[in-house]
């Protein structure tokens, strides 16, 4: 894949509007993250680019395709919220009935799939017995059997202890390097979106904003720095064109960036005794962007 190009992109439900005007570009070999609180439009968005549901309006393009084409579908790998493998087969039975259905899945790369996602032990078993963490594992060895240009993952590791989140996470790296696969992920975990190289925060249907994790966390929002000074009329007057607030000891800046921090105390390293400087983390960026209302 070289790029998948949305534009303008709308799903309306009778008189709910799910995704409103979303337009994003995804490089090849990306691993992008969708972020948002619950119903904002992620996993609408995601049915729309893997052809499970069609838009109201807008279009959808990979590499000049969209995804009624066919071989747009065959370029795609994806891991539902929501299994779609038969409980009363066993593992392996079910493995070889999806690898049947695609073209050349080579018994190499299906025997590699078994052996990184450690489902030698439970390939006899049926589906319907196994945990939840076994089932993930299945399920996305089955997504990855026709080796996809585009892994589409809705929420993957919802529910999952730890150790398998982290086996998930480190398998799927090692093969997204090896085949330069795009990774899509929607996720309430917002540390599996630290590894990627572009998040998406989506909001009410609507891109609130699209940048790098480094950006977020750095450059738009900053993060705060606590300068202890006795000298704070001074200080004052070198910040006066910043928001400040003045305690007993000293001076607090919200939403400064590191290159503003270095600014500040090589200026007035005279004055300053000392200094804290808390980065925004992602959790933060996220409630800033989203707010602290709990969605139903």
């Amino acid at each position: 894949m070289k790029e998948l190009l949305v534009k303008h992109l709308v799903k309306r439900y009778q008189q709910k509007i799910a995704v409103n005007d979303l337009s994003l570009t995804i490089k090849g070999g990306q691993f992008v993250a969708f972020l948002g609180p619950n119903g904002a439009g992620k996993s609408t968005t995601i049915n729309m680019l893997t052809g499970m549901a069609q838009p109201t309006s807008g279009e959808i393009k990979m590499d000049g395709l969209a995804p009624t084409n066919q071989k747009y579908r065959q370029k795609l790998g994806v891991v539902f919220q929501n299994s779609v493998l038969d409980d009363d087969l066993s593992v392996i039975d079910n493995l070889k009935i999806r690898a049947g259905m695609y073209r050349n899945v080579s018994d190499s790369w299906f025997n590699e799939l078994i052996y990184e996602f450690q489902l030698n032990d439970i390939l006899k078993q049926k589906y319907g017995t196994l945990s939840g963490g076994q089932r993930r594992r299945v399920d996305i060895a089955r997504a990855l059997l026709n080796q996809p240009e585009v892994l589409f993952l809705d929420e993957p590791s919802t529910g999952l202890d730890i150790q398998t989140r982290q086996l998930i996470w480190q398998v799927l790296g090692k093969l997204r390097t090896k085949n330069a696969m795009t990774m899509i992920l929607t996720t309430h975990y917002l540390e599996e979106a630290q590894s990627a190289e572009m998040v998406y925060v989506i909001d009410h249907g609507e891109l609130v904003v699209a940048d790098t994790i480094d950006n977020l966390e750095k450059g738009i929002l900053g993060g705060k720095l606590t300068l202890f000074t006795k000298d704070i009329n001074t200080l004052k007057q070198y910040l006066k064109d910043k928001t400040i607030e003045v305690t007993n000891v000293g001076i607090i800046i919200q939403n400064i960036t590191s290159k503003e921090v270095i600014d500040i105390l090589v200026a007035n390293q005279n004055i300053i005794d000392d200094f804290e400087y808390q980065r925004v983390n992602l959790n933060d960026v996220f409630l800033q962007l989203t707010g602290n209302e709990v969605r139903k």
